[in-house]
């Protein structure tokens, strides 16, 4: 895997580890997939005998993929130890349901990085390439090396 050392500093582990794979990433985006895992404990309450994933869970996977991972990008070798990141803003629209077992892609296109805050316009697809949600997140990010 390509950017495999980006997925290696994300600070989060499973199961709330949301990118299988990171397909693209250079300093204006990225692109990346995951597959919702049927057995997600989620699944068992939202919703009764019809599970969908929650939007929470479909935002934080564009976050992690389409905002963290970028922003370990942009800072280069900074995130080596004790990253710290924080969401300071989203606002999402859906579209589309995203099932148990579903995978998605999710892009995200910068729209500035400065003062160690990213903000991204975000989209997910399905499988089939309909667009099941989109929007724009932000975050700042604090890592040992970058004060």
């Amino acid at each position: 895997m390509k950017f495999k050392s980006i997925i290696q500093k994300l600070p989060f582990r499973k199961p709330f580890l949301f990118v299988d794979e990171l397909l693209e990433i250079d300093d204006k985006g990225a692109k990346g997939c995951y597959i919702f895992p049927k057995i997600s404990d989620f699944y068992k309450g939202h919703f009764k005998d019809n599970p969908v994933t929650p939007g929470v869970i479909l935002t934080e996977c564009c976050a992690q993929i389409g905002l963290v991972c970028l922003g370990i990008h942009l800072l280069g070798g900074a995130t080596d130890t004790n990253l710290k990141i924080g969401l300071t803003s989203s606002e999402m629209e859906f579209l589309l349901p995203v099932f148990p077992g579903e995978k998605v892609i999710v892009s995200s296109k910068k729209v500035y990085f400065r003062f160690q805050k990213l903000k991204c316009e975000v989209k997910m697809h399905n499988r089939e390439g309909k667009l099941v949600c989109k929007g724009i997140i932000a975050g700042m990010f604090k890592s040992d090396k970058n004060g």
